[in-house]
C-alpha cells in the first residue's frame, strides 16, 4: 500500500507550506503558499539570503535609500513566489501586507502591485493567488480583484461567518486555521477532549466544506495551520490542504490505510441569501474564538512583516 501522503495526493491537492526549495522537492506538492513569517524564517537561512541581497538591490535602483525594507519586501515575496513555481506544477501564494487588513482600496492596490511585479519576471500570473485577510475589508479587496481576473487566497478564516461571506463574494480560495482553532479551545477549556472528530478546527472546516458543496460554492476551501497529522487525516477529501515540511514527512512514512472523510454532494442547492456587513461584524462580534484569533494572527504577520523589512534594510 502507499503510503498516507501519496494516498492523500489521491484525493486532495496538497499544498506546501513552506517557502523551503528543498522541502518542495521531496514532497512535490501540486502547489506552495508563504506568507511573512515563512518569508522571515527564508532570510534567516543562509543560502536564500542571496534573494534578499537581489530584492534590496532592486528597490534602491527603484526608489534610493527610500524604504528600502518595505520596496524590498514586495519584491523579495515574488522573488520566492517565481523559485517555488520552478518547484510546483499548480499555483503559489504571495500575501499583501498585513498592515493593510482594514483598507479595501489599499489591499488592491497592493495586489495589483504584487501582480505586476510577477509580470515584470515574465510569470505566468495566472498561477499567483494574492492572499489577503479575512476582515470585512479584505474580503471586499477580493471581490474587487476577482471581478478584475485576479485570484485570491483568503486567508485567517476562523469562523462560519467569514468562509460564507468569502464564497458569496467569489473569492477563488480560502485557508480555514485549523490548528489556531484547536490551539484556542485548548487554552480556554483544556479539560475537553479535541482529539480526532473532537477537534474544533476539523469541525470547522467539515462545516464549510459541506456548506458550500451544499449550495454550490465554486470557492476552494483549502485547511490551513495544522498541529498533528490526525487533524488532515480527518479532513481527508477537502479541496485542498496546506501542509508543513515536518507533518508531510510524518504522512510519507503512514502506510496505514486513509479513508476519505469528505465528499462533495452529487445535486447542489442555490442559495440565494447573502450575508450583510452588519450581520457579518455581529457574527464575529459574537465568536469570541474568531474574533480573538483574527486579530491575533494579523498582528503576527504584522510584526513578522516588520522584522523582515528591518532585516532587508540591514542588508542595504
Amino acid at each position: 500500500m502507499s503510503n498516507q501522503l501519496e494516498q492523500l495526493k489521491a484525493m486532495t491537492t496538497v499544498v506546501a507550506d513552506t517557502g523551503d526549495f528543498e522541502a518542495i522537492k521531496v514532497y512535490q506538492p501540486q502547489d506552495a503558499t508563504t506568507n511573512p513569517s515563512l518569508l522571515l524564517k527564508a532570510m534567516q537561512i543562509e543560502k536564500y539570503r542571496p534573494l534578499g541581497l537581489e530584492a534590496v538591490e532592486w528597490a534602491k535602483q527603484l526608489n534610493g535609500d527610500n524604504n528600502i525594507g518595505k520596496v524590498a519586501a514586495d519584491k523579495l515575496a515574488v522573488l520566492i513566489g517565481g523559485k517555488l513555481m520552478e518547484q510546483v506544477p499548480g499555483l503559489v501564494s504571495t500575501e499583501v501586507d498585513a498592515r493593510l487588513s482594514f483598507d479595501t482600496e489599499a489591499t488592491v492596490e497592493k495586489a495589483q502591485k504584487l501582480i505586476s511585479l510577477y509580470q515584470a519576471q515574465g510569470i505566468d500570473t495566472s498561477r499567483v493567488l494574492i492572499k489577503i485577510a479575512a476582515t470585512w475589508e479584505g474580503i471586499q479587496a477580493a471581490k474587487l480583484l476577482e471581478e478584475q481576473g485576479i485570484h485570491c487566497n483568503v486567508t485567517l478564516v476562523f469562523s462560519f461567518a467569514q468562509a460564507r461571506a468569502c464564497a458569496e463574494a467569489g473569492v477563488y480560495l480560502i485557508s480555514p486555521f485549523v490548528g489556531r482553532i484547536l490551539d484556542w479551545h485548548k487554552a480556554n477549556d483544556p479539560s475537553q477532549d479535541f482529539t480526532g472528530a473532537n477537534d474544533p478546527g476539523v469541525k470547522s472546516v467539515k462545516h464549510i466544506y459541506d456548506y458550500f458543496k451544499k449550495h454550490g460554492f465554486d470557492t476552494v476551501v483549502m485547511g490551513a495551520s495544522f498541529r498533528n497529522i490526525s487533524e488532515i487525516q480527518q479532513l481527508a477529501g477537502c479541496d485542498r490542504l496546506t501542509i508543513s515540511p515536518a507533518l508531510l514527512d510524518e504522512l510519507a512514512h503512514n502506510n496505514d490505510d486513509l479513508p476519505r472523510m469528505l465528499t462533495p454532494y452529487e445535486k447542489p442547492v442555490t442559495s440565494t441569501e447573502r450575508l450583510t456587513e452588519q450581520a457579518f461584524r455581529w457574527d464575529m462580534n459574537q465568536d469570541k474564538m474568531a474574533s480573538d484569533k483574527l486579530g491575533e494572527g494579523i498582528r503576527q504577520f504584522a510584526v513578522d512583516q516588520e522584522k523582515l523589512e528591518a532585516i532587508l534594510n540591514d542588508m542595504a
